[in-house]
């Protein structure tokens, strides 16, 4: 009996570079997966351009009309879940994405939705990890940072059960740029890896 392969439902609000470190995996056979679709909230994400140069669908999902008109947020998040519903994911995977879900969204994924987050438990929560890290160095209060992969249960930001980590430090001379680079480098990493280690062992349960 033959099992088809895992599929993948990757949000991103950036570049997306952790998403084309995925898209490298699959076509080269390191992550026995299939990337269906590609969601970003911002039209203008470089990821957009990464999927569709793959052949992965793409969507769009702003969160700004919904806040011109008043709407609710978990509205947003329910419409989201509504789009992601087409290309029953077994993971989704949480590249760079920029909003916090309610659980509008959450309760349609449990145990099933992966962050990857620059940063290790505990330390720097938010979309300023890199910066505030580094201020923690140049003040004296820690030799290294690193990043984490984890689950995300509900609503808090950048906490759940955490799968992997690994430690990244810093060094004296090091910027905002070089730092960030060597994280990048071990978000790829890390994310491949907790990955190919979750789809194998929901394999042995099947």
């Amino acid at each position: 009996m033959t099992h088809s392969l895992p599929i993948l439902a990757v949000l991103i609000s950036g570049s997306g570079s952790n998403l084309q470190a995925l898209i490298d995996a699959v076509q080269d056979g390191r992550l026995k997966a299939r990337i269906a679709v590609v969601v970003s909230n911002r039209k203008a994400a470089y990821g957009l351009e990464r999927a569709a140069r793959a052949g992965i669908p793409t969507r769009y999902h702003p969160l700004k009309p919904y806040r011109d008109v008043g709407r609710e947020r978990t509205e947003y998040d329910a419409d989201l879940a509504v789009i992601l519903a087409e290309y029953a994911p077994d993971w989704v995977v949480l590249a760079g994405w920029m909003h916090i879900f309610s659980d509008a969204f959450l309760r349609h994924y449990p145990h099933r939705i992966v962050n990857l987050h620059p940063a290790l438990p505990g330390t720097f929560p938010g979309a300023r990890s890199i910066t505030d890290a580094l201020a923690a160095y140049q003040r004296g209060e820690i030799t290294q940072t690193g990043v984490m992969v984890h689950l995300v249960p509900d609503e808090r930001v950048d906490e759940g059960p955490v799968l992997a980590t690994r430690t990244v430090p810093i060094l004296p001379d090091d910027t905002q740029d070089t730092l960030a680079a060597r994280i990048h480098a071990a978000e790829h990493d890390l994310l491949l890896a907790t990955l190919r280690q979750l789809i194998e062992s929901r394999g042995k349960k099947e």
